[in-house]
């Protein structure tokens, strides 16, 4: 028998007494009705006497020990004191837990801010105070946008895009560089991670400045060397068994002006802070011109053409000439003269537009394709350098389209072929850009032999 059913028999047995002795009280007067009355008048002033020695101690229950009731009193006593030991156990264990955490975020070398779903601060570490010049009394409760007032920070707040990090190069006034990254979690909120990155800034900074300038003193030189094995080469009084010779040099000798042009071109995007320009560019025109040149390289794969949007771009049309050309040369290079390049301009519903690059070359392995982007990063070192590829072509693809909001993904499988998707986000695409309808029936371009 439980306590609760025990504390029940008990107050029914009460209540039969006080009925029982108004019943013989009511004998004894000759009034039976008074005499009820007069004993459930009793029980009840009992029983609001023990509900005010419970509300007495509820209020004070810190103060004074537990009234010593029984019956239902008795049990809803020892309940509520049950209770009460068990709120009083959780509360300090997640007193526990929350000093643990704060003595955990206050040994991290890293800030540490929590933000709701409205970027708004609900707290932050003590690395973050030091790094971002917070104040716990004062900067709670505002937008981080108003704190860190970098566009390139707002702009990667309103991407949505958190599994990359953020470095802002001398982002606070005490000229820190700083690395952010946000991590979602729970309902609608989420932890930025800050990080001081001032040395390996300055590191990428000194190694940008070497190449640029490195790339800029070997020009010259280069191009003396050039000019005089293209006129020894024209000499026709030059030995024949030479001419073997000098025709490697001369080949040698392009392929560095190559590199030291394309590095010249990566110095020149790693110095650019700023978006590109917002001028329009006819990406179908530009298309066609591009895999109109490629179809007429000797031993050149078929190339199809299939234009699925009229959509222009917003950008740099130099910068995004030397993206489509380099995805273009880059299959060009990896795909056999029997094979097949496809070329596809397309825009989905949201707005987005994309350039895809697919090939039937011989693919790349799952484990290269994190790197292909890395400046001269190969797979296959020497069947690049036999097919005259200088390792940054996929490198400038990368800071450039990064230099206007794209971003490219590279899917690959051996054996099979590779595709190459510039996907470029709403606010670069310029829609009806081309006067008339246009043929989405995939049009080829002959490709030359």
């Amino acid at each position: 028998m439980t306590g609760a059913v025990q504390a029940l028999i008990y107050a029914l047995t009460r209540v039969l007494a006080f009925l029982l002795a108004g019943l013989l009280l009511g004998l004894l007067l000759g009034h039976i009705t008074a005499g009820l009355l007069l004993a459930l008048g009793c029980g009840l002033g009992w029983q609001l006497v023990n509900l005010y020695g419970l509300d007495g101690w509820l209020r004070a229950r810190n103060r004074r020990a537990p009234p010593d009731l029984s019956g239902l009193w008795g049990e809803v006593v020892t309940n509520v004191v049950r209770l009460h030991r068990r709120k009083r156990f959780h509360k300090q264990r997640m007193l526990t837990v929350f000093r643990e955490l704060r003595h955990s975020t206050a040994a991290m070398p890293d800030g540490v801010v929590v933000l709701n779903d409205n970027y708004e601060i609900l707290w932050f570490n003590r690395m973050a105070t030091r790094l971002l010049n917070l104040r716990r009394k004062v900067d709670v409760g505002l937008r981080i946008t108003n704190l860190v007032r970098d566009p390139r920070f707002v702009r990667y707040l309103e991407a949505g895009d958190f599994h990359t990090s953020l470095e802002v190069p001398q982002a606070t006034r005490d000229g820190l560089s700083l690395s952010f990254q946000l991590v979602p979690y729970g309902k609608q909120q989420c932890l930025m991670l800050v990080r001081d990155v001032s040395r390996q800034v300055a590191l990428e900074s000194m190694r940008q400045d070497f190449v640029a300038n490195a790339s800029h003193e070997l020009r010259s030189p280069l191009t003396v060397i050039t000019g005089y094995l293209e006129t020894l080469v024209l000499d026709p009084q030059m030995d024949p068994a030479l001419l073997g010779p000098l025709d490697e040099m001369r080949r040698q000798s392009d392929r560095m002006n190559q590199i030291v042009r394309d590095l010249l071109e990566l110095s020149r995007l790693d110095a650019v802070t700023d978006e590109a320009d917002f001028n329009p560019v006819d990406v179908p025109g530009l298309l066609r011109t591009l895999c109109g040149d490629l179809a007429v390289r000797p031993n050149t794969a078929t190339v199809q053409l299939q234009l699925q949007s009229d959509a222009g771009l917003l950008g740099t049309e130099t910068e995004l000439h030397s993206v489509f050309a380099n995805l273009l040369d880059n299959a060009a290079k990896y795909t056999p003269a029997d094979g097949r390049i496809t070329v596809i301009w397309s825009a989905d519903s949201d707005g987005d537009a994309q350039l895809c690059v697919a090939d039937t070359g011989p693919g790349i392995a799952a484990e290269h394709l994190p790197r292909l982007t890395e400046r001269f990063y190969r797979v296959d070192a020497g069947r690049a350098r036999s097919a005259g590829g200088t390792g940054l072509g996929l490198a400038i693809v990368k800071h450039a389209l990064e230099h206007h909001g794209a971003r490219l993904l590279i899917e690959s499988q051996e054996g099979v072929g590779s595709r190459f998707i510039c996907h470029f986000p709403v606010r670069r695409v310029l829609p009806d850009s081309l006067e008339g309808s246009i043929d989405t029936t995939t049009p080829a371009v002959a490709a030359g032999t």
